[in-house]
């Protein structure tokens, strides 16, 4: 039951990593802030998504 459930939990995370690189990727921000968050998701994934949830691009 164990793996069932972290492989689901990985696969919710995993989907919500792609959706903030995609919404970084669609903001408003020049190229250079665009680069930098998108790194940051994929090289922290849990503390570049809590950053980005509270500084992150707005709108």
């Amino acid at each position: 039951m164990g793996i069932e459930v972290g492989g689901l939990l990985g696969l919710i995370w995993l989907v919500i990593v792609v959706w903030a690189i995609i919404k970084v990727a669609k903001s408003s921000a020049g190229g250079v802030a665009k680069l930098l968050w998108i790194l940051a998701l994929l090289l922290f994934p849990l503390i570049g998504l809590i950053v980005w949830f509270l500084l992150g691009p707005k709108g």
